[in-house]
């Protein structure tokens, strides 16, 4: 089992735009329980010659990074003399799945390849990664350790300087649809993601110039195969993080009501491109009970609402 107990304290919170991981504590950061102490370690630096901080801060000032919104973990919790001397039992990719759901923050960056890998046991390239955990966006940095001295100053600035240039999410409109039958079922579509499944109302991105109207006539016959419907009123709006093939999205989405008659899908596209792989019409009761993952997490409340 993964050691459950670190030499160095976590420095996280709610809602942060970024969490640095490196791969474990080293003894000069355990000795000053501090993340990447040494002297000769780079981190600092580059954070702040890449624009994260105002300063160069000292890692016994490590929690003034919540204040800018970073905070600071590791990837496994034991203390070894080098990264060498660890073992895969010392890590736990759950751990940092759980930190991604309980405190939501924008991106995980890890630093250096070798921590990505003890997470999830594969090797990455460096920068953002195709993997998400939930609505939080991965990247890789090269280590700044001194053992890496191999890479260039430069070639790590440069890389730190691309995390901070992507953390800014880029906009994207969608919109969506309840669609209730005649009994009052939701149709939701079923989604799964690397980290598990979800219900989602059926809909998607809108394209440049595109109304709200088009955008979900469009995407209701592509994704359902419905045509013949009359367009609702606007019932929900809210805005939440998608990380998107190695992009960060700020994703506003919009929800119309669709009523329909007796309805069974028939989508027009290939829906196994965009992950999704089957519906279902949950009744207000079943919405209310379940355990699985729904989006919105209010859709219960909503249907509740109409």
């Amino acid at each position: 089992m993964a050691a459950n107990a670190s030499d160095v304290p976590d420095v996280l919170a709610p809602d942060l735009d970024c969490v640095f991981c490196g791969i474990n504590p080293g003894r000069v950061s355990a000795a000053a329980a501090a993340h990447f102490a040494n002297p000769r370690n780079d981190f600092w630096r580059l954070l702040h010659d890449a624009g994260f901080t105002p300063r160069l801060y000292e890692p016994a000032e490590q929690f003034a990074l919540l204040e800018l919104g970073y905070g600071v973990t590791n990837a496994a919790y034991r203390t070894t003399p080098g990264s060498g001397d660890l073992r895969r039992r010392d890590f736990d990719g759950a751990r940092l799945e759980r930190l991604a759901e309980e405190l939501r923050p924008r991106a995980i960056a890890f630093v250096g390849k070798e921590a990505y890998r003890g997470a999830f046991g594969t090797r990455p390239e460096l920068g953002p990664q195709q993997r998400s955990l939930n609505d939080t966006g991965l990247f890789v940095l090269p280590s700044t350790s001194p053992a890496n001295a191999a890479v260039p100053y430069a070639e790590r600035l440069h890389w730190f300087r691309a995390l901070h240039d992507w953390l800014e999410p880029r906009e994207r409109r969608a919109v969506r649809a309840l669609v209730l039958d005649a009994e009052g079922r939701l149709l939701l579509l079923r989604w799964e993601r690397e980290t598990g499944l979800w219900w989602i109302a059926p809909g998607g991105g809108l394209d440049d110039g595109e109304s709200d109207e088009d955008g979900l006539r469009r995407e209701l016959h592509e994704e359902l195969g419905l045509q013949a419907f009359e367009l609702g009123p606007l019932v929900h709006e809210y805005e939440h993080p998608l990380p998107s093939n190695g992009r960060l999205l700020r994703q506003r989405n919009r929800i119309y009501l669709v009523r329909v008659d007796a309805f069974e899908p028939s989508p027009t596209v290939d829906l196994a491109a965009e992950n999704v792989s089957g519906y279902r019409w949950w009744t207000p009761a079943e919405l209310r009970a379940t355990d699985e993952r729904i989006a919105p997490p209010d859709l219960a409340e909503l249907l509740a609402s109409l």
